[in-house]
């Protein structure tokens, strides 16, 4: 017994000390529950609707006191509102908090609530109730079968469809799911293990949550199981008159999504999710807004969309001016020759190590094994995925020799190494994922295109000193100069750039493993899963190298309208939990960056499967060989055998081999996403007894449970065997979850060769020696409980330095996140109107008290006029002598006294023709355009004719600010957001000066944060202190406003200068880029085209998709 079991045997384990905490209230619902079942139907649903009202009445003060402020904003004076804000903010809180005491109090009750719902809709196929309107109202919807009026009673049914299955209702809750209930209602992570029914475990803290009316997320991995979900579960609440929707069964932006966010319960994809708030932060009216606030969310495998999904930023884009304008295509023949030349070169190195080593042993000359072994080196700096260099590592001595050779050139600071890589092109490190060129690929590409010059960075600092310590340059041709260099310096960057990331898609991307090409698109297989990512791309240009690399359309630069990291979205949450079969390896990551605690809790029924250790081979073609074998022996023994690969490159191999040898059996990998649920529910049965054999990458299925046949059982159960071990112990224990279910029978195994990437980057040298020392041959094994331990170690490393790069890329985001947050909250504010006249006295002031402290008496006097349009309201002396808090406060009065005057003027201006037009024309328009000017530009304000009219024109001022706020708060973050990714990129050569990017990154955000806040309300104080109605000389009809639609990409054609009219492009743009659909399998409508002549069906299809028009729109012709 080592020493940490000693002590768990003394105190306990995490896992028994949260157990104990929990017993308590779990004995609370098992009494509450014997209560519970003696009731009626109807009493058991007025049970419900009684402590709903409990829960909500709990704060009833609060919202009544909120409600109270709220009404008297609008006749407070502007700069009194802060006040009234803040206590209805504090008010919202206390609000939440007597929410949570109240659900305390009720938590056994609701539990029982919805056990007690569970084993009624078990143990009868039809429960009985006196109908009300809602379910009246269910019934009247086709799709929801589960439930019939009969007269005046509702018929709730055991059976309906869920997911494209009918589906019998059979379960009810037992102990441990009531603990993991409790455990998700207190915002915590529970651990459960596969087959213990997380899905019913969820249903209870999600009803007990609902009770408040402010709404519970339930998110999952993917739209299958947030429809199946939602449907599945949806009667178990619908029951109890809570409302159900579902997200992802609707349009973005709908009326339908609308609806769906303001039921009680709404289930979603965690995608979904992110990207309606950045819609919701796109939106132009409050009408298109569809989420509520953030109340409480249950995400479902929260480890796969909190860990391994949370590097990736939910990001809507559109196109840039000349954002097809790209390298990429132009270089990847040059590339595509530069890696040939270079693979040419590791084939012939690896021969030449081959032939030394070989000659060196048998001779035991020492120089000639250390040439060998240096052109082995050199083989692999050239190319480490060479198959023929990782099959020829696994022999004996071979890979000891090479770390060897490895730590002699990378001694004191890597001084011999230039020597080491001379003979190269460029050098690949696989565990840095970076390829670089050398002296020679440069050269190599100068001569190529005969320019030595086109792919060297040039020495900008130096430059940029010799232009300033030149004389003979007046200052404007020293300004054109410099504004040259940054130029070329821009265009040789970009190329540089371009030719890096071609060469990382060459070297370290390949196809059928990190991504796959289907219907012309590069899509990215999900290391954890093996899904294909839809949507999603690689930054920084990488997407676009590879779709170069790939002959298919290379992709138009975009611009980054609006984005969020899962990580940041999901911590906006008042109160967040998960449930998940492997969370534990990261409880550290979940605590450090979400603050959730991770509970373990205990199965149902003690787990009877069989964990074997690791069975270690020399070479990746004698692990296949026993895989398959293995395969056949538990096949032929009656048990089902699940395969778990990491790539579907491996999956194809293995399908291969077992058609060879005539054995049946199903795939399922990200080329067959689509037949998942079906796969995995037939992976548990045998057929004359013969088991089934599926392949799947490691942790497909995940929602779906493998259910066993009686004869499975009776012969063991599943067999688990996984072809490699993955980076993550979490994968791994993902994958030996699908067998032993509820005590069900069945074993696991992880076969491993020495050419595995875990055990290449981290584990094989001294399991390599073992295996040399021991004298082990061909097709031979390992199998020992410390090579397991061995490898788990190497699993701990690479999750530490997985944690650490997620950690570093969260500190960069979290300063995008501090900056998103204050502008968000400040759109928030214009769009919604209330706060709006205090967010606008706010930036007067700013710019009052900016002008006085940064500026002497002339520039003051300049600045006033260009900002505020008034004149500086005091003389030279008094500037000169007084405290420039007197005089900020003085100028402000003046501000507010004539921004007040505008804002009557218009109000004056305006009112006599809207009380024509309403009392003559009423009845023709609901909403009128209302043109107002800064003397620069013509804004048409849409009013509503009778909020208008009733308001005496102080809604037309307030539409007027709220448009201005909008528009320039979207133009400027949309213009950050475009620098800070600039600056991101532009860090990290800060590494080369010993200087902390990170640091420098927070330092120089903050400048280009301060810029952005100058410019943003330096424009919305000019043009609204500037704002007037125009003089119309004659009188022109009333121009009635559209509708209040979710797109606006409808111009007036007028002529307009090229910036207005590059604004205008960009604004349709970014419209139609918040209106994308982007849920699993949205689809995109077809472009319609017109030609001049007819294509020739090889041709490009005009419409623009790459496809060839035989392929695309000359389908049908």
């Amino acid at each position: 017994m080592n020493f940490n079991k000693f002590l768990q045997s003394l105190f306990g384990n995490k896992s028994t000390r949260d157990m104990k905490l929990i017993q308590p209230i779990v004995e609370k619902i098992k009494a509450e529950y014997e209560n519970i079942k003696t009731l009626s139907n109807d009493e058991l649903r007025a049970k419900t609707k009684e402590i709903q009202q409990y829960v909500q009445s709990a704060a009833k003060e609060e919202k009544a006191k909120i409600a109270e402020l709220k009404a008297k904003i609008e006749d407070t004076p502007i700069d009194e509102r802060e006040a009234i804000f803040n206590q209805i903010d504090k008010l919202e809180k206390e609000a939440l908090d007597k929410y949570e005491v109240a659900l305390n109090e009720v938590l056994p009750t609701a539990f029982s609530i919805v056990k007690d719902t569970a084993r009624r809709f078990a143990e009868n196929e039809e429960t009985v109730v006196t109908a009300n309107d809602f379910d009246r109202e269910l019934a009247a919807n086709p799709a929801n079968d589960f439930i019939t009026i009969d007269g005046d009673k509702a018929i709730y049914h055991n059976h309906w469809i869920a997911g494209g299955n009918d589906l019998k209702w059979e379960m009810i809750h037992y102990d441990v799911q009531l603990f993991g209930g409790v455990v998700l209602h207190q915002g915590k992570i529970a651990e459960m293990a596969t087959g213990e029914g997380k899905t019913l475990v969820g249903t209870c803290p999600v009803f007990l949550n609902a009770l408040t009316g402010n709404g519970v997320h339930v998110v999952t991995v993917n739209d299958y199981l947030a429809k199946r979900d939602s449907e599945w579960m949806g009667p178990l609440y619908m029951f109890n008159g809570l409302s159900v929707d579902c997200i992802d069964k609707h349009r973005p932006n709908s009326d339908a999504r609308r609806k769906a966010y303001m039921a009680d319960i709404t289930f979603g994809t965690n995608n979904e999710f992110g990207f309606d708030y950045l819609r919701d932060n796109m939106a132009t009216s409050p009408a298109d807004l569809v989420q509520r606030q953030h109340n409480y969310a249950i995400v479902d495998e929260v480890d796969s969309v909190l860990i391994d999904d949370a590097r990736t930023p939910l990001i809507i884009s559109g196109p840039i001016p000349k954002g097809d304008d790209q390298m990429f295509e132009e270089y990847q023949p040059l590339v595509e020759r530069l890696y040939e030349v270079q693979r040419k070169q590791a084939t012939e190195l690896l021969a030449e190590a081959k032939q030394k080593i070989g000659e060196g042993t048998k001779t035991k000359n020492q120089e000639l094994l250390d040439a060998g072994f240096l052109a082995l080196y050199r083989s692999f700096k050239a190319l480490p995925k060479n198959k023929p260099l990782i099959k020829y590592l696994s022999e004996e001595g071979i890979k000891a020799g090479l770390l060897k050779t490895e730590e002699y050139y990378m001694a004191n600071n890597n001084r011999e190494m230039p020597k080491a890589v001379e003979p190269l092109y460029f050098v690949v490190d696989e565990k840095l994922n970076s390829a670089d060129l050398t002296d020679k690929g440069t050269d190599w590409l100068a001569k190529q295109v005969n320019d030595k010059e086109l792919f060297v960075l040039p020495d900008i600092t130096t430059q940029l000193s010799e232009l300033e310590a030149r004389t003979d340059l007046d200052d404007q041709a020293r300004l054109d100069k410099k504004d040259e260099l940054m130029a070329h310096y821009g265009v040789q960057s970009e190329r540089v750039h371009t030719l890096q990331q071609l060469l990382k898609a060459y070297t370290m991307f390949n196809k059928d493993d990190e991504y796959v090409v289907m219907d012309g698109e590069v899509k990215i297989v999900d290391e954890q899963t093996g899904r294909i990512m839809d949507g999603r791309r690689w930054s920084d240009g990488l997407h676009q190298a590879i779709e170069a690399k790939e002959h298919v359309k290379v992709e138009a630069a975009t611009q980054t309208f609006a984005t969020i990291t899962l990580q940041n979205y999901f911590r906006m949450y008042h109160k967040l939990s998960g449930m998940t079969g492997t969370a534990s390896t990261e409880a550290g990551e979940f605590w450090d960056i979400y603050k959730l605690d991770v509970v373990e809790i205990p199965t149902n029924r003690p787990i009877a499967r069989k964990d074997l250790d690791d069975r270690v081979y020399k070479t990746a073609r004698e692990k296949y060989r026993a895989v398959i074998d293995e395969i056949e022996e538990m096949r032929n023994a009656g048990r089902p055998v699940l395969v778990g690969t990491t790539s579907v490159e491996i999956s194809e191999l293995l399908s291969k081999m077992l058609k060879m040898r005539n054995i049946p059996h199903n795939v399922l990998n990200a080329k067959l996403h689509q037949q998942e649920a079906q796969i995995v529910a037939e992976a548990g049965r045998s057929t004359n007894g013969k088991g089934a054999v599926t392949i799947a990458t490691n942790m497909a299925g995940r929602g779906t449970d493998i259910k066993l046949t009686p004869e499975v059982k009776a012969a063991g159960g599943l067999a688990i065997i996984g072809t490699e071990r993955h980076e993550s112990r979490r994968v791994d224990r993902q994958l030996r979850g699908r067998a032993g279910r509820q005590g069900d029978p069945g074993s696991s195994v992880f076969y491993v060769s020495l050419e595995d990437k875990l055990m290449r980057l981290f584990a094989s040298e001294r399991i390599a020696k073992v295996m040399d020392r021991l004298g082990f041959e061909d097709g031979e094994r390992i199998e020992s409980p410390m090579i397991s331990k061995s490898i788990e170690r190497a699993q701990r490393k690479v999750e530490e330095n997985n944690f650490g790069i997620r950690k570093h890329l969260l500190e960069y985001d979290d300063v995008m996140n501090r900056q998103r947050t204050v502008i968000y909250e400040k759109r928030r504010h214009a769009l919604m109107g209330e706060r709006i006249g205090m967010d606008i006295v706010n930036i007067i002031w700013d710019r009052v008290l900016n002008i006085v402290n940064n500026n002497d008496f002339e520039g003051a006097k300049e600045e006033f006029l260009r900002v505020l349009a008034m004149e500086i309201p005091f003389s030279a002396e008094e500037y000169e002598t007084g405290k420039p808090e007197d005089l900020a406060e003085r100028a402000f009065q003046e501000a507010m006294a004539s921004f007040k005057r505008k804002t009557d003027r218009i109000q004056t201006t305006a009112l006599p023709i809207i009380k024509q037009v309403f009392e003559n024309q009423g009845d023709r328009f609901e909403r009128i355009m209302v043109p107002l000017t800064d003397g620069k530009r013509m804004y048409q304000i849409p009013c509503n004719l009778k909020e208008a009219y009733e308001s005496e024109c102080k809604s037309v001022v307030k539409e007027f600010e709220k448009s201005v706020v909008l528009h320039i708060i979207d133009d400027d973050w949309k213009e950050n957001l475009r620098k800070l990714d600039e600056l991101k990129h532009s860090v990290q050569n800060a590494s080369y000066e010993q200087k902390d990017p990170l640091l420098i990154f927070k330092l120089e955000s903050a400048k280009v944060w301060d810029a952005m806040i100058n410019d943003m309300y330096d424009r919305i104080a000019s043009i609204l202190m500037r704002g007037q109605i125009p003089v119309i000389e004659q009188e022109q009809p009333v121009q009635e406003a559209a509708p209040e639609q979710r797109t606006q990409q409808n111009y007036v054609e007028s002529k307009v200068d090229i910036d207005e009219e590059r604004e205008r492009a960009e604004r349709a743009a970014q419209q139609a880029a918040a209106n994308q659909d982007t849920r699993e399998g949205g689809g995109q409508p077809r472009i319609p085209y017109r030609a001049e002549r007819m294509p020739r069906p090889n041709d490009p299809c005009p419409c623009g998709s790459g496809k060839k028009f035989k392929n695309c729109h000359g389908r049908n012709i």
